[in-house]
């Protein structure tokens, strides 16, 4: 089976432990994630199957949405709840004005320094195992924007409780942003909780947890659940060829841009998706300039294009 599944993942295992569940569920060996969700947090956990995973790096390019939690004047060696506690301080001053007026300064484009407990590399080494070593390295500082950061509830005490709606770029951590909000306030903090509300189109709404999809499976209705290629990738602007044009493409050969319905609004460098006559989707691919004219030039071709088979068909 190709295709995208949105699944609700809930707290506690890992993203690899979902992956791994979903390769039992499907009986498949081609499956991978488009973006990691920590143990603790739960949502939506978009996990490419077959053909799919060719179009990960796309999905992980889409914008999250994020409901977060944060507990301030208490600070944690992992910057989340499931860390040991590294300081404490009562912080019965901070309002929630206070809090208001410090989310400004954390929208846009941030600069953040990523947490010793996170999966980067260091050396060689995962930044998580150097962690887990007690070892503390330097690590630089990464650009991610920020779309929209709201605060939905504050609560007043001697550790305040505030829970943020976040809207972000990949590769932002939320929970060294609810750190870094409580260093803004004075006070330090740490995240208490994650719920990924939406990546790109897929929304928590709209997912499968993963013991509705063991229920479909137990009626071999599995592949319900999933999305096609071509509509995981409809925020992706896309252009259309003649038959014969997408043989050519399939093949790898480049054709003049002027030859395709749409390419005329297609940035550039930028992917779009490749789409026949027929509405089949054959690739993936970008308008390149080459001895100064545009062409077409493809970057991924699906399987069963070069053949003119409809995606899910069977060629035989």
């Amino acid at each position: 089976m190709d295709g995208v599944l949105n699944l609700n993942k809930p707290s506690g295992p890992t993203s690899h432990d979902m992956v791994s569940r979903i390769r039992r569920i499907f009986h498949q060996r081609r499956v991978g994630h488009a973006g990691t969700l920590d143990p603790m947090a739960s949502g939506v956990l978009v996990i490419c199957l077959g053909e799919a995973t060719r179009i990960v790096e796309y999905l992980m390019d889409s914008k999250k949405l994020y409901r977060a939690s944060a507990v301030f004047g208490i600070q944690t060696d992992t910057e989340d709840s499931t860390g040991a506690v590294t300081a404490r301080m009562d912080c019965r001053s901070i309002t929630q004005e206070m809090v208001e007026c410090a989310l400004p300064g954390f929208t846009g484009k941030i600069m953040q320094v990523p947490p010793m407990a996170s999966a980067l590399h260091h050396n060689g080494r995962r930044l998580y195992d150097l962690a887990r070593a007690g070892q503390v390295v330097e690590r630089q500082p990464r650009e991610v924007e920020i779309y929209s950061l709201r605060l939905i509830s504050f609560k007043a005490g001697e550790h305040p409780a505030a829970t943020f709606d976040i809207e972000c770029s990949k590769g932002t951590y939320i929970r060294t942003l609810c750190a870094d909000i409580g260093s803004a306030l004075g006070c330090g903090g740490h995240m208490s909780s994650l719920a990924r509300l939406a990546v790109g189109r897929f929304a928590l709404e709209d997912a499968c947890s993963p013991d509705d999809l063991e229920a479909l499976a137990s009626e071999g209705r599995e592949g319900t659940a999933l999305t096609s290629i071509d509509d995981a990738l409809l925020d992706m602007q896309s252009l259309q060829v003649k038959e014969e044009d997408a043989m050519l493409l399939a093949n790898g050969v480049l054709i003049p841009a002027g030859r395709a319905l749409g390419a005329d609004k297609s940035p550039p460098e930028t992917p779009i998706r490749i789409k026949s006559a027929k509405d089949r989707l054959i690739g993936i691919g970008r308008v390149v300039q080459k001895n100064n004219e545009y062409v077409i030039k493809p970057d991924k071709i699906f399987s069963g294009a070069r053949y003119g088979v409809q995606q899910g068909e069977d060629s035989a």
